[in-house]
Parts: C-alpha cells; structure tokens; sequence
C-alpha cells in the first residue's frame, strides 16, 4: 500500500508507506495532495530550520501573487485565529511574539505547575483504577493537559469543560481536505472560544493574577506588546498544540507498550528511565505526523527542482522512523539514548510548550506505573480515529 492519508489501513500503519518513499526520492511528488513529500530525516531537519520555506506566505505575498486562492470569506475567524499564533506567524512577527510569550512562559511556570500536574494524573489515574477501569483517552489522557493548560491560563474550574471540544473543532481545520462541515465547526468554535479569551483578558486587565494571561497582558519590550488578537491566538494554540500532542503520545505510548510487555515491565521495574522512555514513544508513533511549509523561493531536495508557490509535506513520522539516523528504527527501545526526534519540530517553531509537555507525559505515565497501581491490561484492540495529520486512537479500553 502505498501514501493514502485517506485510507483507514494506511492511518493504521503508515509506516510500510514510508519506507517505500524514502526508496524513492528526497522529495516525492503525490498526486493525491498535491505536494512534495519529505520522507528524510535530514531533510525534514534541515527545511524546518530554512528560511526559504514558510508556514505562511502572506507576510511576503498576496494570494494573487503567491497563484493560491484566498480562503472563503465566511471562513475568516478561523483563519484570524490561527494566522496570528506563533505556529503560523513568520519573521519578523514570529520573533516579537515569541519574545513576548517567551516572557511569560518560562521554565519558572512549567515547574510551577509541576505538583499540580502531578497531583491531577494521580487522582485520574486512582479513579479510573477505582472504576475497575475505562477509556484510558477519556479518563486520563484528555482531561490532564486541558487541566494544566486552563490552570496555566487562569480559566475558572466551571468553564474547563468548554475547552476541549472548542479545540477539537478547530484542530480539524489541520487535517487535508477539511470538508464544509468541519469548517463550519471550525468557524463557530473560532468565534466562541476568541469571544470568551476577549472578556477573560478584560477582566484579568482590570484584576491580575499569576496565570499566563496576565504574564501576558503584562509582557513588553521595545517591540511593543502584544495585540488583544494575539494574546487570543496564543492561548488557543497553547490549548490545541499543548493538547493534541500529549493525548495522542499518551495513547498511542501505551498501546505500544502494550505490544511490547518486555519493555512494559522493564519500565515499570525501573521508572527512572521514564524521561527517556516518553522520548522514545513519541518517536516511535509519533502523535503528528505531517508538517506542512510553503515554498517561498525556488529551492532543491537532491536533484528535484522544487518552485515557489509549491507545497511541501515534512513527514515527521517517517523522519522519526529514518534508519539513516536511528539504529533499528522499527524497534520500540525505551533505553534508546541518542534519540533526537522531531516530534517537537525544530527551528524557529519549535515547540515553546516542549517542558511542559515532557512533564505532563511523564506524570501521566508515572501514575499509572506506580507502585501500588495495578497494572492496566488491554479490553480489546483499539481502532484508529479518522483524520492522518494529528493521528490517535478513538479509545483505549483498560481494565485492572
């Protein structure tokens, strides 16, 4: 079988496809997409730190200029929202807004929240072991970084439960070929979740506290501040990106350790190798498994000749999966130490909310392999949710 984001078994098991592409070429063209597959390591690594490829080409071109077609005007929120994140701003509004983010961000947060993190995946993990089980990606997975990410910004207890399908709506958009439906979706939660951001930042100017928001509203250099819009985009690309990744880590991490109960048992024998263990999960089965740029000048991958105006496909999960650079890349090594996967991105969109996201996975799985916790065992195989771009399962059913 070859590349086919739209087939089930493909979703199920992309990783025959890749080795194929990477048989063929440093950039293959699929007619399917219409864009230039990357199945490379290297050259996934190296065109994510080029200047001469963008998440966006409106910072230097017009639609027009560029030969696209403007988006539909009724899908303008979505495309405000997302256009002014850090994940799809390019220089020089990328850096002024990552600097000021950065400002209030810190690695002083992350560690802040730590306890809490931890005290929240404890008492998931407790209740599920207390019902006799459940769906591990409802239980668990879901409900710990949407309640990190709503601490972190400061959001009231009784609307966290607003967030996750305002996110999931959005995040559809990120799929190919989203169909009418899915941006109508998009749209409405765009709207909904921006009007909300807009009168919690009001009250938080006229009350500030110690959450993200606030660090925000207060965050300045030279540059200026940051725009009401932007603020607005940030803390919905914290939730989506924050999210998305560590649900799907979580339950792809562990229907992988499933498959491999030598290495499940090994980790739970010795939880200090966790850290690199959460690397190695995110490598193997990577949570998002395309990453896509624009050209926005006439580039080269080895001999294929690639103009502006194209569309590139950064495959992280066949990156990841690239034995030029990892040794037996198809086996799951929870030990492995030279493990410099992509699943974070890299260059100026690496991914700000990596520490956090390291910390929530390791909470996560550390609960559920603490001493004292039966261990979980597999109801039945899980099936694939549709969609191949931010790719996981649609449960995991466990029981104890």
């Amino acid at each position: 079988m070859g590349f086919d984001p739209w087939d089930a078994e493909f979703v199920a098991d992309p990783y025959p496809a890749y080795r194929e592409l990477r048989e063929q070429g440093r950039a293959v063209w699929s007619e399917a997409t219409g864009q230039w597959l990357v199945p490379h390591y290297a050259d996934v690594s190296a065109l994510l730190r080029d200047r001469r490829l963008g998440r966006t080409y409106l910072h230097r071109f017009t639609h027009e200029e560029f030969g696209r077609e403007a988006p539909p005007p009724e899908h303008e929120p979505f495309h405000v929202l997302n256009g002014n994140g850090l994940l799809d701003l390019e220089d020089p509004a990328h850096a002024r807004v990552r600097r000021l983010v950065a400002k209030a961000f810190t690695p002083r947060t992350v560690e802040r929240l730590v306890p809490a993190v931890e005290r929240m995946a404890r008492e998931l993990v407790a209740r599920l072991v207390a019902d006799g089980g459940g769906d591990l990606l409802t239980a668990v997975a879901e409900p710990l970084p949407v309640a990190v990410i709503a601490e972190l910004l400061g959001v009231p207890e009784a609307d966290r439960k607003l967030l996750r399908p305002w996110s999931a709506d959005i995040c559809g958009m990120f799929e190919l070929r989203p169909d009418e439906e899915t941006a109508r979706r998009a749209v409405r939660a765009s709207v909904e979740f921006s009007d909300y951001l807009r009168g919690l930042i009001a009250e938080r100017r006229g009350r500030p506290g110690s959450d993200l928001i606030s660090g925000l509203i207060a965050a300045h250099d030279e540059g200026g501040r940051l725009s009401e819009q932007e603020m607005i985009s940030t803390c919905v690309l914290l939730l989506n990106a924050g999210h998305e990744a560590t649900v799907n880590t979580t339950v792809n991490g562990w229907w992988a350790l499933f498959r491999h109960p030598g290495q499940l048992a090994d980790l739970r024998r010795n939880p200090e190798k966790l850290s690199t263990a959460v690397d190695e999960l995110m490598r193997y089965d990577t949570p998002l498994q395309m990453f896509e740029r624009w050209v926005l000048d006439d580039i080269e991958i080895g001999d294929t000749a690639i103009p502006r105006g194209a569309e590139v496909a950064l495959l992280f999960g066949s990156a990841n999966r690239d034995p030029a650079r990892f040794a037996d890349p198809d086996v799951l090594d929870l030990a492995r130490a030279d493990n410099p996967h992509l699943a974070f991105g890299a260059g100026i969109h690496y991914c700000l909310g990596a520490p956090l996201a390291r910390r929530e996975l390791e909470a996560s799985f550390g609960a559920l392999l603490a001493d004292g916790v039966p261990p979980p065992r597999l109801v039945r195989e899980p099936r694939w949710r549709d969609g191949y771009v931010i790719r996981g399962l649609e449960e995991l059913l466990v029981e104890f």
